[in-house]
């Protein structure tokens, strides 16, 4: 790991590329062929499910799109499928006008949908926007509200379109992304495309030793853990195994993490911000679960994936409502003795006909959104509908989903009606999280109170302090400080942000000993928040927690650089250390990403207009109005800067 003392890190050895140990060795995986004979029932249970088929080779077995010369087009874009002979291939007519067509890499999915990549140069794989819909049986394109021309970084070419940067690691095992920023090109490798059973249990060689040795006096792995990396002996161990690819998160290493890494040492988990969720924490954005689970009272008593979901088929335990009647029922479930015994599905609880979409619980208590166009997905917060609380959190409600003729008030009124003592329609952190979206300065009272309120979800709490870090001042970051050793390392990590408002000399003592938090999460955020910290020098065993936890930073950024996001946050970063060429590189890397972000553009604008003069400013803007006319910032700039 690269040490450099703190207070003259620059921003070039900041980025110097070290290597995150998270990957495991491609040697230890055997691939999961291997584990067929001795696992019948399991592999059986695997092969053909939508973990298997994550990623697969092309062919008969595995394409489901007619490759029979058919056609889509979309606004001025033609795509044209054929076979040829073994391959299936694709032809891209751009509304540039250029031809592009290349023999699909391998295949995506299996249900709703089916995605093609195709190698649009050595090792780089693209995700292309065409799909194919397994439902009825036809084309279509991902995005047709949005005009992507060849140029833009979100075409099918783009770099968030990249798969070896954004997908492939939740589609494979043991994967390492090995991207060159020097190349801007890809060297990746897995042990096995697909989701295979190493993926979740960790590489099996050892495992393998163990099987043969077992009978032996003194077998050569102890059989506590049979020689894989992940336990599975607790819900809390599974869902956070599910969780690395059931996540919007932002990873720390550059592959798969060894299975059985917690997951606050793999990865920053996403709160409920605006986009991604609405006030109220249902899902707005494409999140993938574990978020949303964490709000929910099942997660709070206990519950875990498994309780519902067969982990080797990937399905359901029982279908429809029996999913959830096997615990909520009058006999309920002793692996679960403090729920309430009770009739549920009856029409004197959902008040529906019996066998309706109204009447499945999924319908008012997981509501579904739909993504990649056809892709319904379902919140897992399982929450009680609450309506009358519309007004106050902006956030959507069951009801009106079915009943969009109606409005929340309705709902609401409806709801008080039919369960007139109902023990939920007291106060809810959405409410507060609305009013801290608005005005976090003036929400700082309630904000802090719900950080503090342990009887609340974690994630809810954590997102509360991320907004007092935007609005926060010293004495409520005094008033947060207790959070700073809370056992939820989600927490800790955000109470580390709300320091920043503390000051200089207080939020380095505070922070300090989270420099080696047991969790890299929160080492990971301590290090950023002291990073323009007036620390002249340091005992030397802090000395040595700070370098490491920098050196730790330094290796997630460094496993994001194929990002337009990573140069954007070392712009920022550069910046901050009063660095403008480090900082002037840095955007320039972001527009070369992607010439449409416009943030990137104004930062090089200004850094021109600090540094270089009129006519390099009058340069720069004038190359980022040529790829972005319409920008209302940029022309803004251009009347102020250059009357």
């Amino acid at each position: 790991m690269v040490r450099v003392p703190h207070r003259i890190t620059p921003l070039r050895a900041f980025v110097f590329l070290c290597v995150a140990a998270l990957p495991a060795s491609a040697q230890d995986y055997v691939g999961s062929t291997e584990c067929t004979d001795c696992h019948e029932a399991a592999a059986q249970a695997w092969e053909g499910s939508h973990h298997a088929l994550a990623w697969t080779q092309p062919g008969p077995d595995t394409v489901i799109a007619d490759f029979d010369g058919t056609t889509f087009s979309h606004d001025g874009m033609t795509a044209r499928f054929r076979r040829d002979g073994t391959r299936y291939m694709v032809s891209v007519t751009e509304k540039d006008g250029s031809i592009r067509e290349t023999p699909v890499h391998s295949v995506v999915g299996i249900a709703p949908l089916q995605q093609y990549l195709l190698e649009t140069e050595p090792g780089r794989l693209q995700s292309f926007d065409v799909t194919w819909d397994a439902v009825r049986g036809a084309w279509y394109h991902l995005y047709p509200d949005q005009d992507l021309p060849p140029d833009d970084g979100l075409h099918w070419t783009g770099p968030y379109k990249n798969w070896n940067a954004r997908c492939a690691e939740c589609h494979a095992t043991g994967f390492e992304k090995n991207y060159d920023p020097a190349t801007r090109g890809y060297a990746s490798t897995q042990a096995e495309i697909g989701v295979g059973c190493e993926a979740c249990h960790g590489p099996g060689s050892a495992h393998l030793e163990w099987a043969v040795t077992r009978d032996a006096p003194e077998p050569a792995i102890a059989p506590t853990n049979y020689g894989f990396t992940a336990r599975f002996e607790t819900a809390e161990a599974t869902i956070q195994q599910c969780a690395g690819c059931h996540a919007r998160r932002t990873a720390f290493g550059a592959g798969n993490p060894l299975p059985g890494t917690p997951f606050a040492d793999a990865y920053g988990l996403a709160l409920l911000r605006p986009g991604l969720y609405h006030a109220d924490g249902q899902i707005l954005d494409e999140v993938y679960v574990y978020g949303s689970f964490l709000q929910s009272k099942m997660y709070a008593q206990g519950v875990g994936c498994s309780n519902c979901h067969d982990a080797h088929s990937a399905t359901l335990k029982a279908d429809g409502n029996a999913v959830c009647t096997q615990c909520h029922s009058p006999a309920g479930n002793p692996d679960f003795p403090s729920l309430r015994g009770a009739v549920y599905e009856d029409p004197s609880h959902h008040f529906h006909e019996p066998g309706s979409d109204g009447a499945a619980c999924a319908s008012c208590h997981m509501i579904e959104r739909t993504y990649m166009g056809i892709d319904g997905r379902r919140d897992h917060s399982f929450r009680v509908p609450r309506p009358d609380l519309s007004a106050q959190t902006g956030a959507p409600d069951a009801c009106t989903d079915c009943h969009a003729d109606k409005d929340p008030d309705w709902a609401a009124a409806e709801i008080a009606g039919r369960f007139p003592d109902s023990a939920h329609r007291g106060p809810h952190f959405g409410t507060v999280l609305a009013a801290g979206r608005a005005d976090p300065v003036g929400t700082r009272g309630p904000l802090s109170a719900l950080a503090l309120d342990r009887a609340q979800p974690g994630i809810a709490r954590a997102t509360a302090l991320w907004l007092l870090e935007q609005g926060g001042d010293a004495a409520t970051a005094d008033a947060v400080a207790d959070l700073l050793s809370d056992p939820d390392p989600l927490v800790r990590a955000a109470a580390a942000g709300a320091q920043r408002a503390a000051p200089d000399q207080t939020r380095v003592l505070r922070l300090l000993d989270l420099l080696e938090d047991p969790h890299r999460q929160v080492r990971i955020t301590a290090a950023q928040q002291l990073l323009n910290a007036p620390i002249a020098r340091l005992p030397a065993d802090q000395q040595a927690a700070m370098n490491a936890a920098m050196g730790e930073w330094r290796a997630s950024v460094t496993a994001r650089l194929d990002f337009p996001e990573t140069h954007l946050q070392l712009g920022g970063m550069a910046l901050t250390l009063r660095n403008p060429d480090a900082a002037r590189g840095a955007f320039r890397e972001v527009v070369t990403l992607d010439p449409q972000n416009v943030d990137a553009w104004v930062m090089l604008v200004r850094i021109a207009a600090a540094t270089e003069g009129r006519s390099a400013t009058s340069a720069v803007l004038g190359e980022a109005l040529q790829i972005n006319p319409d920008a209302p910032a940029l022309n803004q700039m251009l009347q102020e800067l250059l009357p």
